[in-house]
């Protein structure tokens, strides 16, 4: 709580910083010689305010801080390399510049996070196991670029990759999720034909932070319709598949905070397994590598970080410490480690550091060699 603070603090406190930027370089547009700097300048921030609200009124207000961010930092970059030519120039070309390359920035960015594309990983293992084919996804935040029927699209995509296995791997739903598009997308779910069935891991946003009666359904209901559509819901739970590899889903890292601890530790979870057989842990948030790797299980799974979603911030979990990797993949010892940049969005429209996806993972038995 107190991290989200302090970032809506410095959001803050950098929007403005920005608003009063770009209005000083829009006001260098104005070419009539009778007014002020002074004058000036107020009409470039009365211009710039006014676009950011329209923008906040039309989309939301983050997406309009991300904008004023953005202009800002591409603003300057601009006004540096034209101030570095030492050329007089007769029009603001740095100003043209910057306008059209925040707008070129911005674009790409609603569409790398408003369309899905597939991602792929190949994996060798020593262990005795058929090959196995895994398509994954999270943080498809049902309502937040794609509605119910919009999400049917992308479970159409999946079911032609024929997988023996599907898992979500939380964020499944948000706030803003209403009951309507949770059981259309549930159901969308249940379609998708696998060999060994479908499951499901809770994510910080799938319990809803304001309650119930905010959204229209519960954690339980949830619950209760990925159920009743055959799809399995573990939390801290596991299942032996086949007798050759088990799916182990955690609960989220949130839950372990808000039960003061009353999420299992990998330790826990893991020691009565057989060793000689697979393991995949399903765990939203990338946070629990070291325990992970001590554990010594085959694959984890995650989502959560939305790849980073916005360049040039991408790392700042990873620095701050909140995540172990912020997207792709990495080994560490007899581990596999895979973070999706997730199938959709939050509150922010936009992906200028990464894309929208969702992720087949190939595991091959291979006696004679590792991945």
């Amino acid at each position: 709580m107190i991290m989200w603070l302090i970032i809506m603090i410095v959001g803050l406190l950098f929007t403005a910083i920005a608003l009063l930027y770009i209005g000083s370089r829009v006001a260098k547009f104005i070419s009539n010689k009778n007014f002020s700097v002074k004058k000036k300048t107020a009409i470039g921030l009365f211009v710039v305010v006014s676009l950011f609200t329209c923008i906040g009124f039309i989309i939301n207000f983050i997406n309009a801080i991300v904008c004023a961010i953005y202009f800002a930092m591409i603003w300057c970059i601009c006004d540096f390399i034209f101030g570095k030519i030492k050329k007089s120039y007769k029009h603001y070309y740095a100003g043209w510049s910057a306008i059209i390359s925040s707008i070129v920035t911005l674009a790409f960015g609603w569409y790398f996070a408003h369309n899905v594309w597939r991602t792929e990983y190949n994996i060798s293992t020593v262990k005795d196991i058929e090959n196995l084919k895994i398509v994954m996804f999270a943080d498809s935040h049902i309502g937040a670029t794609f509605d119910g029927d919009g999400f049917k699209k992308h479970t159409l995509a999946m079911n032609n990759e024929k997988p023996d296995i599907l898992v979500i791997v939380g964020d499944f739903v948000d706030d803003d999720t209403t009951k309507d598009d949770m059981v259309k997308s549930v159901k969308a779910l249940s379609e998708i034909k696998t060999k060994y069935g479908i499951y499901f891991v809770f994510g910080n946003h799938d319990n809803g932070y304001y309650g119930p009666k905010y959204r229209g359904f519960s954690d339980r209901d949830l619950i209760h319709e990925l159920e009743k559509n055959n799809i399995i819901v573990l939390r801290d739970k596991m299942k032996l598949i086949a007798n050759q590899f088990y799916v182990i889903g955690r609960k989220d890292l949130s839950e372990n905070l808000l039960t003061n601890g009353k999420r299992e530790s990998m330790t826990d979870i893991t020691k009565n397994l057989d060793k000689n057989k697979y393991t995949i842990i399903l765990d939203h948030q990338p946070a629990d590598y070291k325990n992970q790797e001590k554990a010594n299980v085959d694959l984890v799974l995650s989502g959560h970080t939305h790849g980073g979603q916005l360049f040039p911030f991408n790392n700042v979990g990873k620095w701050i410490g909140a995540n172990d990797k912020i997207y792709g993949y990495e080994k560490r010892n007899n581990t596999n480690f895979i973070v999706t940049s997730g199938i959709s969005d939050w509150a922010i429209k936009f992906k200028t550091g990464t894309k929208s996806e969702y992720v087949v993972i190939n595991i091959k038995s291979d006696k004679k060699a590792g991945f």
